[in-house]
């Protein structure tokens, strides 16, 4: 008789949780994994694939308005918000099938029932409890909104991609990468939204000139952005939310959407009962094999809160299906992840920003280009791509490569391959170009920016 009901015994099936899943079990192990919200977690449902589907809607204004100088008469254009909210509720239904039909396939037992642990073998799903060697903790991560008077009346971004009605106004709060993504569906689409951040500037942790490009960009677009700027109370005034703002002003509006950060997924399931160490906000600490303080139990995805982005949920789930059950000890390479914002127009970025490269390194050389878009020769619209390449001097190692432009995840995706296999600038200028695009200006770019200029501007 086997000694536990379970070899592993998954908690949250999102995207980690999933791949550890599938493929212990085709490695033969006996698994189970347990959900009591929505299949395959944030990134299907309330992250990476509806607000990309928005992010495509929102683009249409101006693509409806640059066809007239390409010949196109369109007529009066007009946006239905149920039409895009319940196609997107079609395909993300679909993708929970696909889902659980993976596991299915790949001989996972399913419970869709809340999970907690009991024990470091133990776990109750659904009140019943089961046994397993090896317990892996993938619940993911939870907005987290600031506790000020009238928070009740805010939204996250899991309220925002079902909201009833499109709003005609909105307030956006925060300053990183998914506040400035909403920020941009909400304007494309209509509404007239403000953004706030309490800080002098967005996008902490980005290149500064990425930073202050995209600001530049959207305020061209006619978005209210508002930085040092922040939400002191909420109230409800009829159909109306009223925003007291800390410097005394106030603001009326429809929606009032917060995007402060959000907190690993890691409360009253047990684990510290259990003997789990968690750490800072949350997060359940563990070493580079993910495993956490208590040996059978492992946690993987943004409940570490290591980096978070499904990709690489995806490839920490990779390495403990590999330790646990195909004798494959491995760990995550965390540098030179290519990341890409969004917004519009969107960000992509792979390796260090200027500042962290001179921080390692002392001296860098910069080379950069700021240039219309052949597409915006014949429309007009006054939108400029930005580009920058970071390089070591000595070494001609490329540090960070940054973009802000359309396409610009498409492009660096590319270029994250080259980073992560050595490439130097001598790989990029001996590469010949594809004429016209906007991605072959990175292997062009031979002029360096002067380092006086560099210092100056800081």
């Amino acid at each position: 008789m086997a000694e536990f009901d379970y070899d592993m015994f998954v908690i949250g099936i999102g995207s980690g949780g999933v791949r550890a899943a599938r493929f212990a079990a085709n490695f033969g192990a006996k698994v189970a994994a347990a959900e009591d919200r929505y299949m395959g977690g944030t990134c299907v449902n309330v992250g990476c694939i509806p607000k990309k589907l928005f992010v495509y809607a929102s683009h249409f204004p101006h693509d409806f308005e640059d066809a007239a100088a390409y010949g196109w008469t369109v007529g009066e254009a007009s946006f239905d918000w149920p039409t895009l909210r319940d196609n997107k509720d079609k395909e993300i239904g679909r993708l929970n099938g696909i889902y659980e039909n993976m596991l299915g396939n790949a001989g996972v037992e399913v419970f869709k029932a809340r999970a907690t642990v009991v024990d470091p073998h133990t776990v109750d799903v659904g009140g019943k409890q089961v046994t397993a060697k090896y317990i892996l903790i993938a619940t993911g991560g939870w907005p987290s909104v600031p506790d000020i008077p009238g928070k009740e009346h805010a939204i996250t971004s899991n309220e925002f991609f079902h909201i009833e009605k499109w709003p005609e106004r909105a307030i956006v709060v925060g300053g990183g990468y998914i506040a400035v993504e909403l920020t941009g569906v909400f304007h494309g689409l209509g509404t007239n939204v403000t953004q706030l951040y309490r800080g002098p500037h967005f996008l902490r942790g980005f290149d500064d000139d990425v930073r202050h490009h995209l600001a530049d960009e959207m305020r061209k677009q006619k978005v209210d952005l508002r930085f040092n700027a922040n939400i002191a109370r909420i109230e409800k005034d009829g159909d109306e939310l009223v925003a007291d703002l800390e410097d005394g002003t106030q603001m009326r509006t429809d929606v009032i959407l917060y995007a402060t950060g959000r907190s690993p997924n890691s409360a009253n399931i047990g684990l510290e009962a259990a003997g789990v160490e968690l750490g800072k906000g949350g997060a359940v600490l563990v070493d580079e094999g993910f495993k956490t303080s208590v040996p059978s139990i492992y946690a993987i995805g943004d409940v570490i809160d290591r980096v978070q982005l499904t990709p690489v949920a995806l490839e920490e789930g990779m390495v403990v299906a590999n330790a646990l059950f195909n004798e494959k000890a491995g760990a995550v390479d965390y540098t030179n992840i290519p990341t890409a914002v969004f917004s519009q127009p969107s960000i992509g970025t792979v390796g260090l920003t200027e500042a962290q490269a001179r921080d390692k390194y002392g001296k860098v050389d910069i080379y950069m280009s700021d240039f219309k878009a052949l597409k915006h020769t014949l429309t007009g619209r006054d939108e400029r791509t930005l580009m920058k390449m970071i390089i070591h001097p000595e070494t001609d190692a490329v540090l960070g490569v940054h973009m802000v432009g359309p396409e610009a995840g498409e492009i660096v995706q590319g270029i994250g391959i080259a980073l992560k296999a050595g490439a130097t600038k001598a790989t990029f200028d001996a590469t010949i170009g594809i004429h016209p695009t906007s991605a072959e200006e990175f292997v062009t770019m031979r002029e360096k920016v002067p380092d006086e200029d560099r210092r100056a501007a800081e």
